[in-house]
């Protein structure tokens, strides 16, 4: 089972942090490899493992540096907003230990967050989620 494991000084007060990387999907990759064309550079983020996400969200400035177009529309519920319309874009995240999951992600604004996405319970509902406070250790495998 692909995993990896992190520490951070203070994992109460920053939350489960870790780089990934933001890829375009497989589907699009193959498709500009048949026609010759550049493949995007995946961009590195800073992101957060937030349970109370239910989907992953990347800051809304990621889909242009990939040149990504939408595969559809949400609309989401923020803490300060309702029915928030949202594009939803099919991507690749790569987390350490080259452990890669492939979702639909949604773009928004994330203003005010120290990270540029949030990673949400439909990726963590295939995976194995673990959180040790005591030792500022988490761990998720897939």
């Amino acid at each position: 089972m692909p995993s990896f494991t992190t520490q951070v000084p203070n994992l109460q007060a920053t939350g489960p942090v870790v780089e990934i990387r933001i890829a375009i999907g497989s589907s699009l990759e193959t498709w500009l490899k048949q026609n010759n064309q550049p493949i995007p550079t995946a961009a590195a983020v800073r992101a957060m493992i937030d349970t109370g996400a239910t989907g992953t969200v990347m800051k809304d400035d990621i889909p242009p540096m990939l040149g990504l177009n939408p595969v559809g529309v949400r609309f989401i519920n923020t803490p300060s907003s309702t029915n928030v319309r949202c594009y939803e874009y099919l991507i690749r995240l790569v987390f350490p230990n080259n452990v890669v999951v492939e979702a639909p992600v949604i773009a928004a604004p994330l203003q005010g967050q120290q990270t540029q996405c949030l990673i949400g319970r439909n990726i963590l509902a295939h995976g194995v989620l673990i959180y040790i406070g005591y030792i500022n250790t988490f761990s998720l495998s897939f």
